[in-house]
């Protein structure tokens, strides 16, 4: 809001004014003589009452002026009242403004909070599903002797476990996570591991060229364990391998049934 004063409002001419005009002019003409001698009693009592009106008028002119101070006292006033106002309307504005920027910046800490949870879960859930896993123990690798096959090689008289294909060298791994429970010399295994799998069943990996965990040890899926062979009652290079209920020999079951319920494709 903008404060002007009243369009057309000018202060009133005083009387004062007026009468010294007119005395100024009468005394113009008096000097030059085109009035002088025209003077006359009547003239000079004119004269005189000019001047006793002009006097009288002072306090009519402080009353002009006096107004228009107390006029431009009031205009003062409102515009420093609407000073103070569009000063007051600013800071609320810029209070507002750092209140939304506040907000915006609570809300994107939130949401990026909210974003690290989720990825967090995600994550784990992911590790969880990577340690629940199993898998081949010799990559691409496939069924070279059936479980329960027939011979006379096996004191038993039957297979207790399967052989998967591994030219010598090849990289054996844990089938899934677990805890090495026996690692070294197995009699006629030759080189074996033993591992207690961590839904509590048991693994076991023979005819190793050579061993490369330790008892205790805790192993990943896919973990090297050791590399194949044809050490103990072997007759090549490959990789036996043995799903058993407990650590105990005679406690095996059919390790193609076992890795397939665990989702792997044998």
């Amino acid at each position: 809001m903008a404060f002007t004063r009243s369009t057309g409002k000018h202060r009133a001419p005083s009387r004062m004014s007026r009468r010294s005009a007119h005395v100024a002019g009468a005394a113009a003409l008096a000097t030059s003589g085109v009035i002088g001698t025209l003077t006359s009693p009547a003239f000079a009592a004119d004269a005189e009452r000019a001047s006793l009106e002009d006097t009288a008028s002072i306090p009519t002119i402080a009353g002009y002026e006096l107004a228009d101070e107390v006029e431009d006292q009031a205009t003062a006033q409102e515009l420093a009242a609407e000073v103070v106002e569009r000063q007051a309307a600013a800071e609320a504005a810029a209070e507002r403004q750092a209140e939304a920027r506040l907000q915006a910046a609570r809300q994107a800490e939130a949401r990026a909070e909210a974003a690290r949870e989720a990825q967090e879960r995600a994550d784990r859930e992911a590790e969880r599903k990577r340690l629940g896993s199993f898998q081949l123990p010799v990559a691409g690798s496939y069924v070279s002797t059936a479980y329960r096959a027939s011979s006379s090689l096996w004191s038993s008289g039957s297979h207790s476990g399967v052989d998967f294909h591994a030219p010598y060298g090849s990289s054996v791994v844990s089938v899934g996570l677990g805890t090495v429970v026996e690692a070294g010399w197995g009699g006629a295994y030759g080189n074996n591991v033993v591992i207690r799998m961590h839904d509590g069943t048991y693994t076991q990996y023979g005819h190793l060229a050579s061993v490369g965990v330790s008892v205790g040890q805790t192993v990943m899926p896919g973990q090297q364990i050791g590399v194949s062979g044809s050490t103990g009652n072997s007759t090549g290079p490959h990789l036996h391998f043995e799903a058993r209920t407990s650590a105990e020999y005679g406690s095996d079951v059919d390790p193609v049934s076992y890795l397939r319920a665990r989702g792997v494709n044998v």
